[in-house]
């Protein structure tokens, strides 16, 4: 697949090559949650972190999980979800993805056990491009750039969506996604 920045539409991901050599996005997955002439920004789905939800807002129970959307503003939470019935406000991503929403509504979902993390995911932190940095980063190759659905982003297991989207992808992805994270210990 031959994106460009241009091309890059809001649900994309962008999966980073193999060898990028940025520890912040190793064997990550973004998701393109807004793009647009000034920039982008995104939330890294597979980089799990100790935390939990309880940890950074109060009143909450049960807990979830915490995970960490990039490196940029890391005292920030994010939440996206598929379940724009019980969130108003909610941003539409794609079909039958949201971003964001009202936050009372959240806990409430949440505490209620209407909203757990088969339905959503919180991260702190988020990732995000200036404009034409992605542009830039695209040239380059540091990305590969794909689709998905949200049953494949809220079913599988963080420690194998990299791998998980390369081989749902096909072809050279298939073998892409086989490749040792150091290659000199193989």
């Amino acid at each position: 697949m031959n994106f460009n920045a241009s091309s890059i539409a809001n649900g994309h991901l962008l999966i980073a090559e193999p060898f990028m050599g940025d520890t912040n996005f190793e064997r990550s997955v973004v998701l393109i949650c807004e793009h647009n002439a000034q920039g982008t920004f995104g939330l890294v789905l597979n980089r799990t972190t100790d935390l939990h939800l309880s940890d950074v807002i109060e009143d909450i129970t049960p807990d979830l999980p915490l995970f960490l959307g990039g490196p940029v503003q890391q005292n920030t939470l994010h939440f996206i979800h598929r379940r724009p019935d019980l969130i108003d406000d909610s941003i539409k991503i794609m079909d039958g993805l949201y971003w964001s929403g009202d936050f009372e509504e959240i806990k409430r979902a949440v505490n209620l056990g209407t909203l757990t993390e088969r339905d959503a995911r919180f991260f702190i932190g988020y990732s995000g491009w200036s404009e034409g940095q992605l542009a830039d980063e695209l040239v380059q190759k540091a990305w590969i750039v794909s689709h998905t659905n949200a049953d494949f982003l809220f079913d599988t297991p963080a420690k194998e969506f990299w791998r998980g989207v390369l081989k749902q992808m096909g072809g050279e992805y298939k073998s892409i996604a086989h490749y040792p994270v150091d290659p000199r210990l193989n």
